[in-house]
């Protein structure tokens, strides 16, 4: 049986042009090839960040993920697989310019794409993207919810509760999570005050100067005296409709998940409701972001999917 021995991940850049999507397509000379830009994960990166870092290497493009497209695998040894995970990025800056082996890349209507696409198998990608465009769920914003990495325990800590810190491994994940959290990339981004939650996001901060905004309502403390702030602070993130990061604890997920569990489009497949379900009563992993690809505002705010990026 062949295994996946090649792991790697690429984006499918679009911009709106008069209510139309067009795609970027790169041309790599090595290969005389036409095709999405994409390359291998770096060693303990996250697929998704992978995606967004691979594509501002060839093409100078800063994208900010989106709806997940189908995956391709192919063969690229007698035993071996390679496994490419893409997604739909939305054009968020960068000047275009070309910086790792590719010579040309090329805008074109999806129609243009497809038959310009050397490999059959990145058709496939294509297709998604106009049945996303075509259904009305292709342009949609990021709210992320983090889970704080792994801390110092409780019954090994004298101090206040509030004051553990990260682990080397919480530290670790923390510094991954900068990759991660960038591919999405929030302009908001609101923490629980405990130093375990502001450090996981402070290595993101830090590298991309976004201000971080720390909320009592979010904390462990905070939730058992107030448990309805947590509602008003995300309801402000849903009314505002901006890309957003949101750290906080397990206590916590519960309340959020449910609150948008109640705000599922009705397009939201069976899967990504019972995945909301289900983090909702046994929380995420320790450092794992669950992102909820948003479309709307306010009380019309709808979760249109839901993806997992786990330790």
């Amino acid at each position: 049986m062949n295994r996946v021995s090649v792991r790697a991940a690429g984006t499918l850049p679009y911009r709106l042009v008069d209510g139309r999507p067009q795609v970027a397509l790169v041309h790599r000379p090595k290969y005389d090839d036409w095709s999405w830009p994409k390359g291998k994960l770096d060693a303990g990166e996250d697929w998704a960040a992978a995606a967004a870092r691979e594509t501002c290497e060839e093409t100078g493009l800063q994208v900010r993920l989106g709806m997940p497209l189908p995956e391709a695998r192919y063969p690229v040894s007698r035993s071996g697989l390679k496994r490419v995970r893409y997604w739909a990025a939305e054009v968020v800056g960068g000047e275009g310019a070309l910086e790792h082996e590719v010579d040309e890349i090329c805008w074109l209507d999806p129609t243009e794409a497809w038959a310009r696409l050397t490999y059959a198998r990145d058709r496939e990608q294509c297709d998604a993207l106009v049945a996303l465009h075509e259904q009305g769920t292709l342009a949609t914003w990021p709210l992320l919810l983090v889970r704080h990495a792994v801390a110092v325990a409780r019954q090994e800590w004298v101090g206040p509760d509030p004051e553990r810190p990260l682990t080397e491994e919480g530290q670790t994940r923390s510094r991954a999570l900068a990759g991660l959290l960038r591919a999405y990339a929030p302009h908001r981004v609101l923490s629980s005050p405990s130093v375990r939650c502001v450090d996981t996001l402070q290595p993101f901060v830090a590298a991309t100067g976004t201000l971080m905004v720390t909320k009592k309502g979010l904390s462990e403390e905070g939730f058992e005296r107030s448990p309805g702030k947590v509602v008003k602070h995300l309801g402000r993130l849903l009314t505002t409709a901006d890309p957003a990061a949101l750290c906080t604890h397990r206590p916590l997920f519960g309340t959020v998940l449910a609150e948008l569990r109640s705000r599922a489009a009705p397009s939201l497949g069976t899967g990504d409701r019972r995945l909301l379900s289900r983090l909702g009563t046994v929380s995420p992993d320790k450092g794992e972001v669950l992102v909820c690809l948003m479309q709307g505002a306010g009380a019309q705010a709808r979760v249109v999917a839901v993806e997992r990026h786990r330790p």
